[in-house]
C-alpha cells in the first residue's frame, strides 16, 4: 500500500497552480519598440533590425515606434511612463547613461525607472563631411576647424545622442568650438549634409556605412582603436593625428520599471537569441557592428555597465559646460 502524502507534498501540489498562474503570459500583444530618434538613423537602423529577429523568437509582431526628440529623452520618458507589462519597450543607445549630466531637470531617472533586459551591441563612430568640405583628410578637417571654428557647422541629434557626444569630445579636445544644428536623430541630417548646408557630423557606422557607400559624402576618419573592415581606407583619429580619441556608441535593451521578472527573462532569453541569429551577425558586421558578448547580454551586466557609464560620463560632460533646462 503505498505511502499517504507528507504534509510538505500536499502544501507544494496545491501551491502549483498558484505558481503557474503567477508566470505571466507574453507576449499577448504586438509589441512596441520605442526608438527615442527619428527614423533612418543608426540606432534605428539596430532596432529595426533587433524587431523583425525578436519577433520571430517570440511569436508577435515588434512595431518600431520613432518618438524622436530631446536628445532621446522623449521616448525615454514615454517608456518609463508605460505600463508594465512588456508590451512596451525601448531601444536606446550611450544617451541614457549621458543624459542625467546634459539634463538638469530630466524627467526620469535612467537606473530607478526601468528594468535593464541586456545589452545590444556597440557602434563605432566615423567622421563624415559634406561632398564640397574644403579637407580631404582627418587633419585637414582639424587644421580648417582649429582655423575658422564657430565658422564651421556641426550636426548632431540632440543633447547626449551619440553624435553630439562625439562632437563636444573633439571640440573640447581641439579647444575649438563649432557652430552646433541640431536634428530630432541623425537620419535627417543626410539631406542636409548632401545639399552642403551642414559641414559635418559624427554618426554611428550603422548611419553612416550606407551613405559612405553611396559616394556622395565624405569619411573623415573612424573613432576606433583600428580600422574598419567596412572602410579599410579610412583611417583611425589617432592616424590622422589626433591620438586617444574613441568613441564606441553602445545600445542596450529596457522595460518600465515593475516588468514582471519572469518578462524580463523571457526578453532577454529573446534577445540572446537574436544576438546569436547569424542573420543578425551578418547584417550588424556590414554596418561595422558587432553583437556584445553573451556574458553582456544580461540584465544585471546591462545595470551595472548602465551605473558605470553614467559615473564616468559625468564629470566629463560638466566640464564641457553644455546643458539643457
Amino acid at each position: 500500500m503505498p505511502a499517504a502524502p507528507s504534509r510538505r507534498m500536499l502544501l507544494a501540489a496545491l501551491a502549483a497552480p498558484a505558481v503557474a498562474r503567477a508566470q505571466p503570459a507574453w507576449p499577448t500583444q504586438s509589441i512596441s519598440l520605442v526608438i527615442p530618434f527619428a527614423p533612418g538613423g543608426p540606432t534605428d537602423a539596430v532596432a529595426r533590425l533587433m524587431a523583425e529577429s525578436l519577433g520571430r523568437d517570440l511569436g508577435q509582431n515588434v512595431v518600431v515606434e520613432n518618438a524622436a526628440g530631446g536628445g532621446g529623452t522623449i521616448g525615454a520618458l514615454r517608456v518609463a511612463q508605460a505600463r508594465p507589462d512588456g508590451h512596451t519597450l525601448l531601444l536606446h543607445n550611450i544617451g541614457m547613461a549621458t543624459a542625467p549630466a546634459l539634463y538638469r531637470r530630466l524627467p526620469y531617472d535612467p537606473v530607478a525607472d526601468f528594468e535593464c533586459i541586456g545589452l545590444i551591441t556597440p557602434v563605432p563612430m566615423v567622421w563624415v563631411a559634406r561632398p564640397d568640405f574644403p579637407a580631404r583628410e582627418f587633419a585637414g578637417a582639424i587644421a580648417h576647424i582649429r582655423r575658422h571654428r564657430e565658422g564651421v557647422n556641426l550636426a548632431h541629434a540632440g543633447l547626449g545622442s551619440g553624435s553630439q557626444l562625439c562632437g563636444t569630445l573633439l571640440q573640447a579636445q581641439l579647444h575649438a568650438p563649432m557652430t552646433a544644428i541640431v536634428f530630432r536623430g541623425t537620419g535627417p541630417i543626410y539631406p542636409e549634409l548632401l545639399a552642403n548646408r551642414v559641414d559635418l557630423v559624427c554618426d554611428q557606422t550603422t548611419g553612416a556605412i550606407p551613405q559612405i557607400a553611396g559616394g556622395k559624402v565624405h569619411a573623415l576618419a573612424v573613432a576606433s582603436a583600428q580600422r574598419l573592415p567596412q572602410l579599410p581606407d579610412v583611417p583611425t583619429a589617432a592616424e590622422a593625428g589626433l591620438p586617444g580619441f574613441e568613441v564606441t556608441i553602445w545600445h542596450g535593451l529596457y522595460a518600465p520599471k515593475g516588468t514582471p521578472p519572469a518578462i524580463i527573462a523571457r526578453a532577454n532569453q529573446a534577445l540572446r537569441a537574436s544576438l546569436a541569429d547569424p542573420r543578425v551577425v551578418r547584417r550588424l558586421g556590414e554596418l561595422g557592428a558587432s553583437p556584445e558578448p553573451m556574458e553582456r547580454v544580461t540584465p544585471a551586466a546591462h545595470r551595472a555597465y548602465l551605473v558605470s557609464e553614467i559615473a564616468r560620463w559625468r564629470p566629463l560632460l560638466q566640464a564641457a559646460g553644455e546643458y539643457a533646462d
